[in-house]
C-alpha cells in the first residue's frame, strides 16, 4: 500500500524521498523492521490474551525431560507470526504482483487450516484436532490454486535471451517472455528441467499443467506437514524457518534480477524480485516470534503457525522455480518427516510379521530421539540450526558449482 502512495506522491508532487520506495532493498528493510516491531509490541499482548482465554497446551506425557513443565503454556502463538508477516507485506509489497498475491493467499489459507486444528484441540478438547483428511483437503486446495495460477496466469513467465555473437557487444538484449514449465536443477551445468518431459511423448505437452499441479500439491503437502512435525521443541521450527526464509530471499532476489541471473546463468523470472519484500517480512516475523518461543518458551506457535510456515515456504519455492532445492534447503523438515514415516512404517511391518511392533528410533520425530538419548533441547535446537545453516550455504554454493 505504501508503495502506491509514495509512487503517487513522487509522480504527482515530486515529494522528496518518495522515489526510494521504488527500491526493493529499501522496502525489504522496511518490511523486516516493521515485522520485528509488531512482534515486539504486540507479541506480549497476544500471549496475555491467549493466557486469559486459557488457551494452553495440553501436554501428553512422553517421558521426555522437562516436558510436563510446559503444560499450560499458551498455544496458537502463530497469530503473532501471521500479524507480523501480513501487515508489513501489505504495507511494503506491490499488491498487484501475482507472486505476492499467491504468497499472501497461501499465508491466510494455511493459517486458517492450522487455526481450525488448534481450535478443535483447545476448545473442543479433542487432542487429535482437525482430522487428517480435512487437513489434506485444505492442502490439496491450496496446491490447486498455486499450480493453476503458475500454469495459466498471464503474468507468470520466464525470460529467454537470444545468444549474442560478441560478449562485448553494445547491442541491446533480445529476449522473449514465455510461458514455461521449466524448473531449476541444482548441481547440474544445464540446470533446467522441463516437466513436459515427464509425459514421455505419449501425451501432448499441452497437458503438462496436470503433472505440474499434482507436483505442487505434493510439495505443499509435504513441506507443510514437515514444518508441522518439526515444531516439537522450543524454537526449532521458527529458527529453521528463519534460515530457510533468508535463503529463499536471496534466491528470489537473484532470480528476479536481470544482471545477477545472467551472471550466474540462472533462470530470470520477471517480477519475482518482489518476493524479497515478502521474505523479509517472513524472516522478521519468525525472528520476532522466536523472542518468545526460544527456550524456555513463553508461547507455542501451534498448528496455526507451523502449518502456515511450511505451506508458505513451499509456495515461495514453487514461485521462484527452485522447488527441486527443497530437499537441501529444507533438509531439517525433510529428515523430521521421513523419520516419522520410517518409524510408523517399520512398526506396522514388524507388528504384522512378528506379532509385535519394533522401532528404528527411540522416538519420532528425530528430535525426540535425541532427547531420549539425553540431549538438552536448547543444545539440540542450536545444533539443528547449525545443520540448517550448512544446508543453506550448500544450496547457495550450487549456483556456482555447475
Amino acid at each position: 500500500m505504501l508503495y502506491y502512495l509514495f509512487q503517487f506522491l513522487d509522480e504527482r508532487y515530486n515529494f522528496p524521498g518518495a522515489g526510494v520506495f521504488q527500491y526493493i532493498s529499501f522496502r525489504a528493510l522496511g518490511a523486516v523492521i516493521t515485522s520485528l516491531l509488531i512482534a515486539a509490541v504486540f507479541g506480549r499482548r497476544i500471549i496475555d490474551i491467549l493466557r486469559n482465554l486459557q488457551i494452553g497446551e495440553s501436554i501428553r506425557d512422553l517421558g521426555l525431560e522437562g516436558q510436563m513443565q510446559k503444560r499450560g503454556t499458551p498455544t496458537m502463538g502463530g497469530f503473532i507470526i501471521l500479524a507480523s508477516l501480513l501487515i508489513p507485506a501489505l504495507l511494503f509489497a506491490k499488491l498487484s504482483n501475482v507472486y505476492v498475491v499467491l504468497a499472501l493467499v497461501s499465508t491466510v489459507w494455511t493459517g486458517m487450516i492450522g487455526f481450525l486444528d488448534d481450535y478443535i484441540k483447545v476448545f473442543k478438547k479433542n487432542k487429535e484436532g482437525l482430522q487428517g483428511k480435512f487437513k489434506v483437503v485444505g492442502q490439496v486446495g491450496l496446491g490447486l490454486i498455486v499450480g493453476l495460477t503458475l500454469s495459466f496466469n498471464e503474468y507468470v513467465k520466464i525470460r529467454k535471451y537470444a545468444p549474442r555473437l560478441l560478449s562485448t557487444s553494445n547491442v541491446p538484449d533480445i529476449y522473449t517472455d514465455i510461458k514455461s514449465t521449466l524448473t531449476t536443477v541444482p548441481f547440474v551445468k544445464n540446470n533446467e528441467f522441463d516437466y513436459s518431459s515427464l509425459l514421455f511423448g505419449f501425451v501432448p505437452d499441452s497437458y503438462t499443467w496436470i503433472v505440474y499441479v499434482l507436483i505442487c500439491i505434493f510439495i505443499i503437502t509435504a513441506v507443510s506437514n514437515g514444518a508441522n512435525i518439526t515444531d516439537g521443541i522450543d524454537g526449532l521450527a521458527a529458527g529453521t524457518s528463519v534460515i530457510i526464509g533468508l535463503t529463499i530471499g536471496v534466491l528470489a532476489y537473484l532470480s528476479g534480477n536481470k544482471v545477477f541471473s545472467q551472471y550466474l546463468n540462472i533462470m530470470y523470472i520477471p517480477n519475482a524480485g518482489e518476493l524479497v519484500i515478502f521474505c523479509a517480512a517472513f524472516v522478521g516475523a519468525c525472528v520476532g516470534f522466536l523472542w518468545y518461543n526460544s527456550y524456555p518458551a513463553q508461547v507455542f506457535m501451534g498448528d496455526t503457525g507451523s502449518l502456515m510456515l511450511g505451506g508458505v515456504i513451499a509456495v515461495l519455492f514453487l514461485a521462484i522455480r527452485k522447488e527441486l532445492m527443497i530437499p537441501i534447503i529444507c533438509g531439517i523438515f525433510l529428515v523430521e518427516l521421513v523419520s516419522v514415516i520410517m518409524q510408523v512404517s517399520y512398526f506396522k511391518y514388524t507388528k504384522r510379521k512378528y506379532g509385535e511392533g519394533r522401532r528404528i528410533f527411540l522416538m519420532s520425530p528425530l528430535h525426540h530421539h535425541f532427547q531420549k538419548k539425553g540431549y538438552h533441547e536448547a543444545k539440540l535446537v542450536t545444533r539443528f540450526w547449525i545443520v540448517g545453516i550448512m544446508l543453506a550455504v550448500l544450496a547457495l554454493v550450487t549456483l556456482k558449482l555447475r
